[in-house]
């Protein structure tokens, strides 16, 4: 008597069994083809967001008439480089970049400086009202600049610098110093406190392990509060153009408003000089965008 075995179709398809294709598994954290072209448009869509006013900014640059804002689509059949010309030849734009970059670069040394060793007393050194200290910087950027307008202008109006260069650096640093105070703060947070042991066994003063030792493992914090720094101090506009009385001495923020009058409006002027003015900004993030990830992020592992 023999028997007859029927297969069943769970045992034909089961893992593993002859004839069968096993679908590749997907990776932890691997996106489906879906998932990943959604991403990628959005990334894209955000982008063109991003781009359109700088692209939208140089489209109107090129414009020879200052009302070929309000005809966008007639530049395209006149497009010249007259204005950027007229612009570089004919205005205070290198007077404008000199103090630009004066004022910016001296904020720039002066604010990380006074910053880096403000965040690294706090974050190293325990003296009495140190948390304190840090809580009172931080309600220094809670007052608006319409109402420290004047009595900074007696203060520095008390020690003769209206109108020069120190005096606005002084001011600038009142706004960068106290953020960048607790961004380093931060960041030294995260160097291991036996590197100034070990600099202590060897001889070295506080501030000699803070210059030699601290500082070049800071390095990507201290490019984030520089970047941070000389933007605050390029494009200001309210104390330059308060404190800053003589023509030459007219950051860029300042000089744009001459393009701009009570019965006239030069646009197309306007938009070649803010075209120029992103050179240097553009330069600057070049010089200190490697080390800008990796500060921005790593203040914010310990607290």
């Amino acid at each position: 008597m023999s028997t007859t075995t029927v297969e069943t179709p769970a045992a034909a398809t089961a893992p593993g069994a002859p004839g069968t294709r096993r679908r590749p598994a997907r990776r932890r954290g691997e996106n489906t083809p879906m998932g990943s072209l959604v991403s990628h448009g959005v990334l894209i869509a955000a982008s063109l967001i991003a781009l359109f006013p700088i692209a939208w900014l140089v489209f109107l640059s090129l414009g020879p008439d200052k009302d070929d804002y309000l005809h966008p689509a007639g530049i395209w059949r006149k497009m010249t480089f007259a204005n950027y010309a007229f612009v570089l030849q004919h205005t205070e734009f290198f007077d404008w970049l000199k103090s630009s970059l004066i004022v910016s670069l001296g904020t720039t040394v002066i604010g990380v400086l006074i910053a880096a060793t403000t965040g690294y007393a706090v974050s190293r050194m325990r003296f009495p009202g140190y948390r304190k200290f840090m809580w009172v910087l931080l309600v220094t950027q809670m007052f608006p600049v319409a109402v420290l307008m004047v009595p900074m202008y007696q203060i520095l109006s008390d020690l003769r610098l209206v109108d020069s260069y120190l005096g606005l650096v002084l001011v600038y640093c009142t706004t960068a110093v106290p953020y960048c105070a607790w961004l380093l703060k931060g960041y030294f947070d995260t160097i291991p406190f036996e590197i100034d042991e070990a600099g202590r066994v060897d001889g070295l003063s506080p501030f000699g392990t803070f210059a030699r030792l601290i500082l070049p493992l800071a390095r990507p914090g201290l490019a984030v509060a520089a970047f941070y720094s000389f933007l605050t101090a390029f494009g200001e506009v309210a104390f330059a153009s308060t404190f800053m009385l003589s023509d030459t001495k007219y950051t860029f923020a300042v000089g744009l408003q001459t393009f701009v009058s009570e019965h006239d409006a030069q646009r197309n002027l306007m938009a070649a000089t803010a075209v120029l003015i992103a050179i240097p900004v553009s330069a600057f993030f070049y010089l200190v965008q490697k080390n800008l990830v990796t500060g921005l992020t790593a203040g914010g592992t310990k607290g």
